[in-house]
């Protein structure tokens, strides 16, 4: 899924329970931390670091090692690493 220049990250907040990221268009999506145990696990301070992609088709923690792509939460997607984990485990 190509990310295009109207679904492209706007900016990045956070409630006590999801991210909210508004992208360009006007839509919000609120995504539960819960799909990002990294981001769940972190410090309000720590997620406030987020940088958004030049394209804005990305979001990045450089303290969390933590990258989300705006595609993949319009997709439904969570963390994939957990996902992985979990079907190996």
């Amino acid at each position: 899924m190509n990310t295009s220049v109207n679904s492209a990250a706007r900016s990045v907040s956070f409630t006590a329970a999801d991210m909210v990221v508004e992208l360009q268009d006007g839509r919000a999506i609120r995504i539960p931390l819960a799909w990002f145990p990294r981001l769940a696990n972190a410090t309000p301070q720590q997620r406030e670091k987020a940088r958004i992609s030049e394209s804005g088709a990305g979001i990045h923690w450089e303290e969390l090692d933590e990258d989300i792509s705006v595609a993949g939460l319009l997709a439904g997607t969570g963390d994939l690493t957990v996902k992985a984990d979990v079907a190996h485990g």
